[in-house]
């Protein structure tokens, strides 16, 4: 039987700035165990653009008098494509296709790994994450960010906001609200939210960096983070 499981891995932890290489190395070694263990297992790992892109970003901002939000999200996406590329180039050997850009056109695939990367604007990779467990059957998405818990509200902005173990996808909404801004910082994409909570899809979002609590993540055991889905 095979189980495939969708990990969305923010761009915040594989090049916060430039690549985080030592996270690299234990993500890799970590990802590996995981599929060594039973030959049924596949990942699909879609990442996002991290500092790179909001750097090109806030640069174009910067020098134009009115960005357009399309070419600044498709600045963005060139940057998850460039991130997808080094971790294609790092599961080498497990990951025989090449990167997915467009999460529609994907049923199935060879190997053990597929990576993808940013589609279209409109959305962030959060979106392409939720629309690839839609094609391939999968019920979970695993959001790997920089934050290790949802809050109640954003903390930087509500002393009182506490961290939530589980989140129904109506709170989420209200909480990431319903329009699409390229970096927007909201610990899931609203569109994407909406498509999720239409399919009763379960998201769980972790740090990303914790790769010891990953593991515990894709292996079914108990994990600190916070699970969103129906209900």
């Amino acid at each position: 039987m095979i189980d495939i499981k969708i990990l969305s891995v923010g761009g915040s932890i594989v090049a916060p700035n430039t690549v985080d290489k030592q996270f690299l190395i234990k993500f890799r070694k970590t990802i590996l165990e995981y599929l060594d263990k039973d030959t049924g297992r596949k990942l699909v790992l879609v990442v996002g653009g991290g500092g790179p892109a909001r750097a090109y970003q806030k640069s174009y901002r910067e020098i134009v008098e009115v960005p357009d939000p399309d070419l600044q999200d498709w600045i963005g996406i060139m940057a998850t494509r460039l991130n997808a590329e080094l971790l294609r180039g790092i599961f080498a050997g497990y990951c025989t296709e090449q990167v997915v850009t467009d999460p529609t056109s994907i049923k199935n695939f060879e190997g053990r790994i597929l990576v993808a990367a940013g589609w279209k604007p409109g959305f962030s990779t959060d979106n392409d994450s939720v629309l690839l467990a839609e094609n391939l059957g999968a019920d979970t998405v695993i959001n790997l960010s920089n934050i290790k818990k949802i809050y109640s509200a954003d903390p930087g902005l509500d002393p009182s906001a506490k961290p939530l173990d589980t989140i129904n996808w109506s709170d989420m909404k209200k909480l990431v609200g319903d329009k699409w801004t390229p970096g927007v910082n909201v610990p899931f994409d609203p569109v994407a939210t909406v498509r999720a909570s239409e399919l009763g899809l379960k998201v769980i979002t972790a740090a990303g960096t914790d790769v010891e609590n990953m593991k515990k993540i894709l292996t079914g055991d108990s994990f600190y983070g916070t699970v969103t889905g129906p209900g």
